[in-house]
């Protein structure tokens, strides 16, 4: 294979753009898990929910802003629903059982959302440029430098949040111990509600990236499987980390294939992303970014 710098770059840039993509999914996760110990494997359901729910008003005749005003209510309100009807429950119980949940939340959502819109393929158009950019003599698609500048903004909001803020260092105590939490006072089912409302805000605006770029289908909610290698190498508690792991994945995925492809007969895309993560696992359970955990008996 011919090779050229220029075309080397315009391959690395694509990927590390993609895999901004991949970050904007794996954020919900991360805020879940850090705020509650709990991962959603419902994040994907939620972020097709998400953008089923803004292309739907859209469709109907709403102006987009107000479409976007009521997808983050309706996001909220499903952070309500789910706190009220699963988590209050099962407060205090072991982390497996309140995973099992959010794989029943994740089927729930999946058919309330076909049942509410339907199973077509959408087209989400809010304005966002789609040109091609050229540097020099490498290709950048404006889309996806959009998205690199929002998902930025969102980590370092989220970042602030979780940090700085009174109800931020109330949600890492809730993760740490949901009985002492309650019993210095902290709220847990206001928490909770809060938590699940913000990672439905981000599964919004990570819906309406995937759903401008690929269509509002309901193939979306299998981005979150693309997700886990990016949580499992930034580390499932790490905001930054979510943001790193899927530059990564996203860069190395794509030079593998257009780089070693060839000589394998492709499909690395495929897979590189998960072989990856293997590896990290044997090393570093807790991803590059994540806290290391000690369990004392």
């Amino acid at each position: 294979m011919f090779f050229s710098w220029p075309f080397f770059f315009e391959v690395l840039i694509g990927g590390l753009l993609s895999g901004v993509m991949y970050s904007l999914v794996a954020l919900g996760f991360v805020l879940i898990f850090k705020a509650s110990g709990v991962f959603n494997f419902a994040q994907g359901a939620m972020v097709l929910f998400a953008a089923l729910t803004l292309v739907g008003f859209i469709n109907m005749g709403v102006p987009v802003p107000l479409a976007i005003v009521i997808a983050i209510i309706v996001m909220i309100l499903l952070a309500y629903a789910v706190e009220r009807a699963v988590l209050r429950p099962l407060v205090n119980q072991p982390p497996i059982i309140l995973f099992m949940a959010t794989i029943g939340i994740t089927f729930f959502i999946d058919g309330f959302g076909q049942t509410l819109w339907g199973s077509d393929v959408y087209a989400l158009d809010i304005g966002i440029p789609n040109q091609p950019l050229f540097f020099g003599d490498i290709l950048v698609n404006s889309f996806d430098l959009v998205a690199a500048v929002v998902a930025g903004v969102l980590v370092a909001v989220l970042a602030v949040f979780f940090q700085k803020t009174r109800i931020g260092r109330a949600l890492r105590a809730v993760a740490d111990d949901h009985q002492a939490a309650m019993s210095v006072g902290i709220p847990l089912r206001v928490i909770w509600v809060i938590v699940w409302s913000v990672a439905g805000l981000v599964a919004l605006v990570a819906g309406i990236m995937w759903g401008s770029k690929l269509g509002v289908q309901f193939s979306l909610a299998l981005i979150a499987l693309k997700a886990l290698p990016v949580l499992i190498l930034g580390g499932f508690t790490s905001i930054p980390g979510a943001i790193i792991g899927g530059l990564i994945i996203g860069a190395g995925e794509k030079l593998a294939e257009v780089f070693i492809g060839p000589f394998l007969a492709g499909a690395i895309e495929d897979w590189f992303a998960y072989m990856l993560a293997m590896l990290v696992l044997l090393f570093r359970p807790q991803g590059l970014f994540g806290e290391k955990i000690i369990e004392r008996v």
